[in-house]
C-alpha cells in the first residue's frame, strides 16, 4: 500500500491530532498497543509501517497504516484504505458519506478538488462504467482537505491497481510530529 505525506502550514499547537480518540504520536509498538485496544488487528510490521484491520467510522475490514520516523520511531501519520468499490457509485457514496461526517465534525475543507482530468475529449462520462474506468486510468482527481490546529485529514478516492482497487482513502498527519519528520529529511538535505 501507498503511504501518502502532506504538509500544510498550521496555527500553534501542543497537542497531537487523533486518531480514534488515540493521539498520533509514540513509537510505533505502543501505537499498535493502544490500536489494538480500540479494535483494531496488527497484520504486519515492516520497515517502520505497521499494517492493521479493523472497522472505522461504520467500515468493515478497513486497512490502517500506521507511519514512523524511523531515525525516532515516532509515529507521524495514519492511513485508512476503505474497502475497495468496483462501482463509481460505491466510490462515490463512501467518498460523499465520510466527507459529510468530516465537515460536520472539522468544519469545511480548506481545499476540495472534485474532477475527472485528462480524459481523452471523445470520451463522454456519462454512466457509472465510465466514471470508474476513468478512477482506473487515473483520470480521477477528488479529494478534500481538512485542517485543524493539531494536523490535516486529506479524504481520496485513489485507484491501487488491479490487485487492491478502487477505494477511498483517508490519511490523518499529525502536526507536531510531521514537523520532526520533516526536520529530519531536512537534515539529509
Amino acid at each position: 500500500f501507498l503511504l501518502m505525506s502532506f504538509t500544510l502550514t498550521f496555527a500553534q499547537s501542543s497537542e497531537h491530532l487523533k486518531f480514534k480518540g488515540v493521539p498520533i504520536d509514540g513509537s510505533l509498538n505502543e501505537y499498535v498497543l493502544k490500536m489494538k485496544q480500540v479494535g483494531f488487528q496488527l497484520i504486519e510490521t515492516d520497515d517502520g509501517v505497521a499494517l492493521l484491520e479493523g472497522e472505522f467510522a461504520g467500515y468493515r475490514d478497513c486497512m490502517v497504516g500506521v507511519k514512523t520516523l524511523q531515525k525516532k520511531d515516532l509515529v507521524h501519520e495514519i492511513v485508512v484504505l476503505f474497502p475497495s468499490q468496483d462501482k463509481w457509485s460505491g466510490l462515490s457514496y463512501d467518498y460523499e458519506r465520510l466527507k459529510t461526517m468530516l465537515t460536520k465534525k472539522y468544519g469545511n475543507p480548506a481545499e476540495c478538488v472534485e474532477q475527472f482530468v485528462n480524459t481523452p475529449t471523445y470520451i463522454d462520462i456519462d454512466d457509472d462504467n465510465d466514471k470508474l474506468r476513468e478512477v482506473e486510468n487515473d483520470h480521477c482527481e477528488y479529494y478534500s482537505v481538512y485542517n485543524t490546529d493539531n494536523g490535516s485529514i486529506l479524504l481520496t478516492i485513489s485507484n491501487d491497481g488491479y490487485l487492491f482497487g478502487c477505494r477511498v482513502k483517508l490519511f490523518y498527519s499529525d502536526k507536531i510530529n510531521s514537523e520532526k519528520f520533516d526536520n529530519a529529511a531536512m537534515e539529509d538535505l
